[in-house]
């Protein structure tokens, strides 16, 4: 199965986290270091591996249920201390993937990333991997709202004047399927981020792949 053979193709909409960076781990071991330095009580590495995707607030609601907002704020500056004492670089994108990315860009389709990064994050990533110019567009989960809401899909078909079916998301956690799957846009599931074969499965994405090699070849590159 290729996907880029569909010529009805236009775009390739990508997660970042677990898809793209190779982050899951230095992300978890944040939201870890920042919640149990407020007293809330430690989790297990799973549990904050599990809610990678998510927009922040949801992904706390969701780890801590009783959380008010200033805690959830206390924690989400926590994190950045955390989280930004070690930014991305070209060393922690996935082997290969700014090879598709820069052979997408040579066959004219648009380019995007759907995050549950907030704005901040994002743009420091981009900067730091040297990856910002191969994206036309991008939407974080501040900006808009958390996966797998699929608010920040529309507005990127938006930008490009396309229809769900004229776009593919590509995405490591069940967030990105199942947002995909809630306007009818195709999808792919990388194995190598957080959540397994059976839980993308459940959302029916076009492919499940286990490496990038499988993924040029589902975009027919």
């Amino acid at each position: 199965m290729t996907i880029l053979q569909d010529r009805d193709i236009k775009a390739v909409i990508f997660d970042w986290d677990g898809t793209i960076v190779d982050s899951i781990e230095h992300i978890a071991s944040s939201l870890h270091q920042a919640a149990t330095e407020l007293g809330f009580p430690a989790l297990e590495q799973s549990a904050y591996r599990n809610i990678i995707g998510l927009g922040m607030v949801d992904a706390l609601k969701t780890l801590y249920p009783a959380l008010d907002t200033g805690e959830i704020d206390a924690i989400r500056e926590a994190y950045g201390r955390y989280f930004f004492s070690k930014e991305a670089s070209p060393q922690q994108i996935f082997t290969g993937m700014t090879e598709v990315l820069t052979d997408l860009r040579s066959t004219g389709r648009g380019r995007a990333v759907a995050t549950g990064k907030s704005r901040r994050g994002l743009d420091s990533a981009l900067r730091t991997s040297g990856l910002q110019p191969h994206f036309d567009v991008t939407r974080c989960a501040d900006e808009t709202r958390s996966k797998p809401d699929p608010a920040m899909l529309e507005e990127i078909l938006r930008f490009y004047d396309l229809s769900p079916q004229q776009a593919v998301m590509i995405g490591d956690t069940t967030y990105d399927m199942e947002m995909a799957q809630r306007i009818g846009m195709p999808a792919i599931g990388v194995r190598w981020g957080v959540h397994d074969d059976e839980a993308l499965g459940r959302f029916e994405p076009r492919a499940i792949v286990g490496s990038v090699a499988e993924l040029r070849r589902a975009l027919g590159l």
